[in-house]
Parts: structure tokens; sequence; C-alpha cells
């Protein structure tokens, strides 16, 4: 029998409560070699569901997939892999099916949360973040000159906060408001940032900006181009962001067709998902430099140069 007890114990979530200790730039980049590299997933929606052939979504095909996709992570060196939300698509359950084939991932991982990870039963709610092995599902890490900065877009949200937190009544204002003014993203398949996590972020740009670090932002939400998925709160997030000289790039899933957007000389790329199609992936290596980022994509990802 599956239980919350043994999801918890049986996963690979407890080794991901270690600190991660950083690193440094490899010493290929003396010879004009990439400074690090890491992988990227987004929205393997797993469930042992049939699929949407409206939606062309195959949920229960992610399993191999994403077990390909980390074979070959495993093949590269790589200073860890991220998710970018959605590991499952529902179900309680769904998560100890897919999160024992990242035991199998040589490198280190993080994972961002997106809205189908809270598509469960509301008593689970409170207990995603503890499974998945995040602390907080917000927070940073740093590594070869960049700070990562990950992202809660599920923060303020009509589904994540289990029932009764005063953020659902916020995220309904919310919500309503961006109704009223006719906006494409008043979904409430969408959410926002807390204020609290909101002025995080930005104390966390600073903090990078004194030690000189560059900064790349995960999410699972857009926020720019204008999209009918990008979060409730976009505008802000951008005009904060693109304010530093030491912003880099938005990496992000949850529209599953993928997206780009630059402004300002900032890059916003929207990976696409891996649940979509019956038999072909969707996943990326990012390559780090010093005056680009390199995009190997496979499958349905593509190849991109972002300038620095």
């Amino acid at each position: 029998m599956v239980t919350r007890r043994n999801i918890i114990k049986g996963g690979a979530a407890a080794a991901f409560f270690a600190p991660f200790a950083g690193f440094t730039a490899t010493s290929a980049a003396a010879q004009g070699g990439p400074l690090f590299r890491f992988g990227i997933v987004a929205d393997p929606q797993y469930a042992p569901v049939v699929p949407s052939l409206k939606m062309n979504r195959y949920y229960a095909n992610s399993l191999w997939k994403l077990s390909e996709a980390i074979e070959a992570f495993n093949k590269e060196d790589l200073q860890f892999v991220a998710t970018l939300g959605d590991i499952i698509d529902r179900h309680w359950e769904s998560f100890s099916h897919i999160l024992p084939l990242y035991d199998k991932l040589k490198h280190e991982h993080f994972f961002v949360l997106g809205n189908h990870d809270y598509d469960i039963a509301k008593e689970y709610l409170a207990s995603v973040v503890r499974t998945v092995g995040m602390e907080k599902a917000y927070y940073d890490f740093t590594g070869g000159g960049y700070r990562f900065i990950v992202l809660d877009g599920n923060d303020v949200s009509t589904f994540a906060p289990p029932e009764g937190d005063p953020r659902r009544e916020i995220a309904t204002k919310r919500l309503d408001e961006l109704k009223a003014q006719g906006a494409e993203n008043a979904q409430s398949w969408n959410g926002s940032l807390s204020d609290e996590q909101f002025a995080w972020a930005e104390e966390t740009m600073k903090k990078a900006q004194a030690a000189g670090e560059k900064v790349i932002v995960l999410n699972h939400y857009p926020v720019y181009p204008a999209n009918e998925h990008n979060q409730w709160d976009s505008e802000r997030i951008v005009k904060m962001l693109t304010g530093y000289d030491n912003f880099v790039a938005y990496f992000n899933g949850h529209n599953h067709a993928g997206n780009y957007g630059e402004t300002g000389g900032k890059h916003f790329l929207n990976f696409k998902g891996m649940v979509d199609t019956p038999d072909t992936t969707a996943y990326a290596v990012v390559e780090v430099y010093g005056d680009r980022l390199e995009v190997r994509g496979v499958g349905r990802e593509e190849n991109r140069t972002l300038k620095i």
C-alpha cells in the first residue's frame, strides 16, 4: 500500500536535504571551453493514466523519457540538473513512481515546483515540498560565478497553499482583478509570488550583484513575453530582474509549446514539455561561457545561442 510515509521513506527525497557545496568553473574554460554545464528538464508531468489525445500528452511515457534523459545526463560533465516543475500530473502516488528515477542521476539535482505537483488530495498539500526533498519552495544556490535563484510561482495561488491559508484569499483577489482587466494570463492554473518572496528575490539579486555574481532565475511559470501561461505578477518580476546588470536569463516550463523572448539584452526561455507526444522527448544541456549560453536541445527542444 502506498502511503505518504512510504513515499517519503522510499523516494529519492532524503538525499536532497544535504547542503549544496557549490562549484567552480571547469579547467576547460581556460582552453575556450564552457565555464560549466547543467541539464534542464521541463514538465515530465507523469501519471499512470491514459494519454490525452486532445492535448497530445502521454503522461505514463514520461517514465522512460526521463530515464533516457538521466542516462544521457550521466554521460555528460554537468554540475547539476534542474527540473522546472510539474514532476507529476496528478495523484499523490505518482511521486513514488517518478522520484526514484532521480536516484540514478550522478549529478546534483534541483526541483522547481509546478501547478500539477499540487493536483493531489488536499491532505497532502503541505507535504509536497518535503516529499520532493526541498527545505523550502524557493531558494538559491551558487557556482561558477553564478547565483541561481529558484522561484515558487505557486506561492500565492488558488491550489497550492493548504486550505485555510490566507494566501488562498489573496490569490482569489488577484485572479479576480486580472479577470476584470481582461488579462490573458487570468487563469486559475497560474499563480504568483507572495510579497515576502518578491522581497527575498530582490534582496538575493542585490546580494549577487554585491558578490560579482551573474544570475539565472529558474521558475515553473513564464513571465515574458506576454502569454496566457504567464505568472499573474509577471510584469513586476520582469521589471525587477531587468533592472540588474548581472541578470542574464530566466528559464521556465509550464507552456509546453515552448517560447522565447528578449528584452534589454536579457533572455526569457520557456523550455518545451517532456510529456508531450508519444515518442519524442524534450530536455537540454546548457553550456555557460563567458559571453554566451549555449543551449543544446534534445528531441523537441531546439538549440539556441543566448548572448550575454
